[in-house]
């Protein structure tokens, strides 16, 4: 069976701000992964119950798949006992999907569980793929040569005008947009708000909350 790895944060601040898991970028992807038939593994880097970004469940931004979520005993079961990152033999995993939420500015960026991680994944010509605050993971990555895993590649994340449309430009540990040209990717992006998934090989990324249907999708057509 496939096996797929949905990451999450385990942090519930950002310098003072409440954060954690953007639940709706767990929900929609946990939902067509299980659809597909996949065997589901939440995993967090302290493993344990995972917070959520109350805003997440806030008007406009709590989807049906969300709620669906919440009011699934299973999911919410998992959410509340997820694996610990580092107990995971990724060597039999078929895709690893982190997701987003501002508490991976905390615990995503600077991690080396899930840089090792990723990294086995890329090395190994598995997927690799995140949404909006998940690519907070790809920065520190390198390909097998020791170059940034981002360079050259096509790649979505957080636009730098979306982080200074919720007000947490100087909180975060640098801004995604800026980062990623930074590293030499090819930086693509959609509206603010608007859905916008990049694939690169076995490299999925997505801009936003709006792209977690089309991230899992793309997930999906490269395990088919």
């Amino acid at each position: 069976m496939t096996k797929v790895v949905l990451v999450s944060t385990s942090a519930t601040s950002l310098q003072g701000h409440d954060t954690g898991l953007w639940i709706e970028e767990l929900a929609a992807p946990y939902y067509e992964f299980k659809k597909a038939g996949y065997e589901i593994v939440i995993a967090s880097p302290a493993g344990g119950p995972i917070p959520i970004d109350k805003n997440s469940m806030g008007d406009g931004f709590f989807t049906d798949a969300a709620k669906q979520f919440m009011h699934d005993g299973e999911a919410v079961g998992q959410l509340c006992h997820s694996t610990k990152l580092d107990s995971i033999d990724f060597a039999s995993v078929d895709a690893i999907f982190c997701c987003g939420g501002h508490g991976t500015c905390v615990d995503f960026h600077d991690n080396a569980t899930l840089k090792s991680a990723i990294e086995t994944m890329y090395a190994a010509d598995k997927v690799v793929s995140a949404v909006c605050h998940g690519p907070m993971a790809l920065p520190q990555c390198n390909k097998p040569d020791g170059t940034p895993l981002v360079q050259g590649k096509v790649v979505a994340a957080f636009k730098d005008s979306e982080e200074v449309a919720v007000a947490l430009q100087d909180k975060v540990p640098f801004m995604l947009e800026s980062k990623m040209k930074e590293l030499g990717a090819k930086y693509e992006c959609a509206d603010d708000w608007h859905s916008k998934c990049a694939v690169d090989g076995k490299l999925v990324t997505g801009q936003n909350p709006q792209s977690s249907e089309a991230c899992a999708a793309a997930v999906i057509s490269l395990l088919s």
